[in-house]
């Protein structure tokens, strides 16, 4: 039994909710989502937040972190701050 299904009778008791079908397809004959265009293809939705990395930046990134990593740490070994 869930709450999504059932309501108060306003008795203190719960009677059945009826279960509506709803065609959640018709939503999607919009002009945008393709089914109404000419070509009948999908629109290109660019995403302008979305700017991907290229590769050899990303590699230079992990390794110049490595690096500095490893520099503080044989810094800090080698000065005693770690004992």
């Amino acid at each position: 039994m869930s709450l999504q299904l059932h309501r108060p009778d306003g008795k203190g008791g719960i009677e059945p909710r009826p279960v509506k079908e709803t065609n959640w397809r018709a939503g999607m004959l919009s002009r945008r989502w393709g089914l109404n265009r000419r070509n009948g293809q999908l629109p290109e939705l660019k995403n302008p937040e979305m700017e991907p990395t290229s590769t050899w930046l990303a590699v230079a990134f992990w390794l110049g972190l490595g690096g500095l990593t490893f520099v503080i740490l044989v810094t800090g070994y080698g000065l005693g701050f770690w004992r």
